[in-house]
């Protein structure tokens, strides 16, 4: 920034003196004495004149050069780090933050208001500075060569700041405008393409380009109104500006012919007014880009100032590694922030013992993956205490109590990574060996070395390349691979067919062993090695006990599993 400054007041200085050359050119090719009046380039013959003259051209160029070269190395440097200081931010908001942001909005404003800013950091603000340079250094060349023409010029100038102001304002309102729109559309389009299966599969191609179209055209529309304006504040101060200098130049050529003034005076005066006026309307188009840029930055400084809705504890405690977990619920209530009205979780109490198996069984919406997510800290508790090992886990740091949890969602989540990389997720520093050894025990091995390149193939995008059943086995060997104390399965075993599930289900049986376990079972064939289920409805326990138990009791589970068993 030290650097572009400089270059930028060398480049100015040297535009200003520019004028003063043709003054001292003009009234010398005219014949008059430059050493009795002191003019800049007094000693000098007319040959040396033109080749100063060049030589001040040449000069201007390699600093704005180096002024373009300096300002756009700051531009990319900002945007790289805004990019990276709001993708941290967003990654550290609570599963809260992204019910109410859509993904495409946050990608939106990461790609295209970065862009907008990067524009105005690394272009228009140098532009605009110079301008601002070259306007108050040509002001001052103006009253230096004739305070009279710079009176009638300034006052006619002052009338311009007023629209300026005024249209300024308008313009970044609707640049605000014009960039939530755009964010709209790609929140439509992010959403849309992640279910491009699904909307063929239901023949609605013409209907969602249709509503994308509207989309883009109603900020096509905002974008146009936006562009109508900045127009209009454009030719408003080139015209105001030109206008006033023509005015003024008609003052001064008269004042040439009444003896008033010299040849050379009036040229550099009326070089002067070119700069001023060219720095005016550089100046009005950059107030229009930043006051455009104005509304993104406070689009990116709302997810950059945005505060985690759980809140880290100020001096968090260090969890007891005992190598299992205890888990208890203590009177846990819970409403989800967008369900305040209902409890997902109402007055829950239970405790488990380090290295027990618990199932979690109860009809959709009983509260089952709301347990799940107040244990992994994605919310906390409305009411009442989950402790972990004896620690409340509010008082555990997120990354101390989820590095000692692994978990294998129902829908497992693939990265645009190779296999390897893939599992090694679980646990980065782990080596190859050891995860090739998890892969083998969740049974991923029997199929990776059937495709092209083994585990190095690229699984494609959220693993498109691959079976459900495959993907869940990369999960499972991810969580296998974490070797975390406590071990939460959504149902690890739902995408598979008899024959793979068996073969995972031995894998897990391994992962499993002397590590507390929970497991959210939807088809209660899986629950039959469990120590105890626990039964939920509407966010509370109505049934506990061991499966053979709770079949003898002829409650919901006997219910559920007359259901499921009864053909």
């Amino acid at each position: 920034m030290v650097l572009a400054l400089m270059f930028l007041c060398l480049g100015s200085v040297t535009i200003l003196v520019i004028p003063l050359a043709f003054r001292d050119l003009i009234d010398f090719g005219f014949g008059q004495n430059q050493k009795a009046t002191g003019g800049l380039f007094a000693d000098l013959s007319l040959n040396q004149r033109f080749l100063s003259l060049f030589g001040l051209a040449c000069l201007w160029a390699v600093m704005i050069s180096a002024r373009y070269y300096t300002v756009s190395w700051i531009g990319e440097r900002v945007i790289a780090d805004l990019r990276s200081a709001v993708y941290g931010r967003v990654l550290l908001q609570s599963a809260q933050f992204f019910e109410t942001l859509q993904t495409g909005e946050v990608l939106s404003r990461l790609t295209g208001d970065t862009t907008l800013i990067q524009t105005v950091v690394g272009s228009s603000v140098s532009m605009g500075l110079r301008s601002l340079f070259q306007f108050v250094g040509g002001m001052a060349m103006l009253a230096a060569t004739s305070f009279y023409l710079f009176s009638l010029n300034l006052g006619l100038m002052a009338l311009l700041i007023i629209p300026l102001l005024v249209i300024g304002r308008k313009v970044k309102k609707l640049s605000r405008e014009s960039q939530d729109k755009i964010a709209d559309a790609s929140a439509l389009a992010g959403e849309i393409l992640n279910a491009v299966s699904t909307v063929q599969a239901y023949s609605q191609e013409r209907s969602e380009t249709d509503r994308f179209t509207a989309s883009a055209e109603a900020s096509f529309k905002t974008a146009i109104r936006r562009t109508r304006t900045r127009g209009f504040l454009t030719a408003f101060i080139v015209i105001a500006v030109m206008g006033s200098i023509i005015f003024v130049l008609w003052i001064g050529a008269n004042l040439v012919q009444a003896g008033s003034m010299t040849g050379g005076q009036l040229a550099s005066f009326i070089l002067y007014a070119v700069i001023v006026a060219s720095a005016t309307s550089t100046i009005a188009e950059v107030w229009s880009d930043i006051m455009r840029a104005a509304g993104a930055t406070g689009r990116l400084l709302e997810l950059l100032h945005a505060k985690p809705a759980i809140a880290e504890d100020d001096e968090p405690q260090l969890l007891t590694q005992t190598g299992k977990a205890r888990i208890q619920f203590e009177r846990v209530t819970f409403r989800y922030p967008s369900r305040l009205q209902t409890a997902a979780l109402d007055d829950l109490t239970f405790d488990i013992a380090p290295g027990e198996k618990i199932a979690l069984v109860g009809p959709s919406g009983a509260g089952k993956t709301t347990v799940f997510q107040l244990l992994l800290r994605f919310y906390d508790t409305t009411e009442g205490v989950i402790r972990f090992n004896n620690h409340d886990v509010r008082r555990l740091s997120l990354q101390e109590l989820r590095n000692n949890i692994a978990i294998v969602p129902q829908d497992p989540v693939i990265f645009s990574a190779d296999a390897l990389d893939n599992i090694r997720y679980g646990r980065p520093d782990a080596s190859e060996e050891e995860i090739i050894a998890a892969a083998r025990s969740a049974q991923v091995d029997e199929f990776i070395h059937r495709l092209p390149e083994g585990y190095r193939t690229f699984l494609g995008e959220r693993g498109t390349r691959l079976s459900g059943g495959q993907r869940q086995r990369i999960a499972i060997a991810r969580a296998i691979l974490k070797n975390a104390p406590l071990l939460l399965l959504d149902e690890a075993t739902s995408a598979l067919d008899a024959n793979s599930e068996i073969l995972v289900q031995e894998g897990l049986d391994a992962a499993m062993l002397g590590r507390t376990t929970i497991i959210i079972a939807h088809r209660l064939a899986t629950v039959k090695k469990v120590d105890r289920v626990i039964v939920l409805d509407q966010g509370r326990i109505i049934e506990t006990g061991s499966p053979d138990e709770l079949l003898k009791q002829n409650g919901l589970y006997a219910k559920l599993a007359s259901l499921q068993f009864t053909v």
